[in-house]
């Protein structure tokens, strides 16, 4: 199994969380963007960089690669059993995508500081909103850690590179946040650039 990332996006520390929780080897190539044509001509339609190979298995979405390596691996589930259980965790998801990361897209391509500062402050609100709900479970609406908690974590690991200030009413979140940071997967799942976010 070989991962095709440029090293630097949430989404490709998404699927390594998961891959880390799964306890799954693979090979990881952090790949410059320009030469991604000649390593995976026809691999990826949509030209994006992360893709994740599996034998004649070729994924290229986040949250495709993630539900494929649960099922493909399914211990320890990431996933409820339950259909409305599961249905509830891809929603959650799919607000975690509108919410914050479109916003994490627009800090990423160095976009003016207009747009950057309008990208800050609604990152700032959305997770400021969701604070309460932390101080309920352990994990992400659930006492269970799931794939929404392996989504959001490495999105809230780089809240000081993106300069997204958080205020006290969010101290829940920041709690979550560093229980998620302290468990062994995402503590092995990060790379060097990555642990110098927090240096």
């Amino acid at each position: 199994m070989t991962l095709y990332s440029d090293g630097i996006c949430p989404a490709d520390h998404c699927v390594r969380l998961v891959l880390a929780e799964k306890g799954i080897h693979f090979d990881y190539q952090i790949t410059d963007p320009q030469k991604r044509q000649k390593i995976l001509p026809h691999a990826n339609p949509y030209n994006d960089m992360l893709t994740f190979v599996d034998h004649e298995v070729i994924l290229y979405e986040t949250q495709i690669i993630i539900e494929y390596l649960d099922e493909r691996f399914p211990h320890p589930p990431l996933m409820q059993a339950i259909p409305v259980s599961r249905a509830n965790n891809r929603l959650c998801r799919y607000r975690i995508q509108r919410d914050l990361y479109s916003h994490v897209e627009v800090l990423q391509r160095g976009c003016n500081k207009r747009k950057a500062a309008t990208a800050r402050r609604k990152m700032r609100e959305n997770l400021t909103a969701l604070a309460p709900i932390f101080a309920q479970k352990n994990y992400f609406m659930s006492d269970e850690y799931s794939l929404m908690d392996c989504y959001i974590g490495p999105l809230l690991w780089r809240l000081p590179i993106f300069k997204v200030e958080l205020p006290r009413q969010a101290k829940p979140l920041l709690t979550y946040a560093n229980r998620l940071f302290n468990r062994e997967a995402f503590q092995s799942s990060l790379t060097k650039i990555e642990r110098e976010m927090r240096t």
